[in-house]
């Protein structure tokens, strides 16, 4: 027996939905084996194949342990795929979080007020205490008024 790359995918939980499946392969994130060649989403999968899956920045790696067409229940996924991702690409994905608030990409908005404030403790900008004006009294001649 043999399944389809994009259903296999979202059966195991990889995607949300098989289209979102779908489109990862034909955008070429979804790769088998060591060559890394992109597969369509109807290359069929047979057991002990390796499916690599690139959700930037991180690339998963997974082994196929059996098949199944149908969606599975979060606890059943272990028994029919493996996963051998690499742990560098688990640290890198940690500091990937740690530094999102840094490097905001184009479209997310303007940052939260507790986003703009870690910047700013991250950054060391110096925190006034809301009075940011200079003002010297000795300067103003009453004179030139009347």
């Amino acid at each position: 027996m043999a399944v389809r790359v994009d259903k296999w995918l979202w059966a195991v939980r990889v995607f949300k939905t098989r289209t979102i499946a779908t489109e990862a392969c034909k955008k070429g994130r979804v790769t088998m084996g060591e060559s890394s060649t992109p597969v369509k989403p109807s290359r069929m999968l047979e057991v002990g194949d390796i499916v690599n899956v690139r959700k930037p920045p991180v690339t998963f790696t997974f082994r196929v342990r059996a098949l199944t067409q149908n969606r599975l229940g979060a606890k059943f996924v272990p028994d029919y795929m493996e996963n051998i991702t690499p742990q560098d690409q688990y640290d890198l994905l940690e500091v990937v979080k740690i530094s999102g608030f840094v490097d905001r990409r184009k479209g997310l908005g303007r940052p939260t007020k507790r986003e703009g404030r870690e910047l700013a403790k991250f950054t060391g900008a110096a925190e006034s205490d809301g009075w940011d004006f200079d003002f010297d009294f000795d300067d103003t001649d009453d004179d030139d008024n009347l």
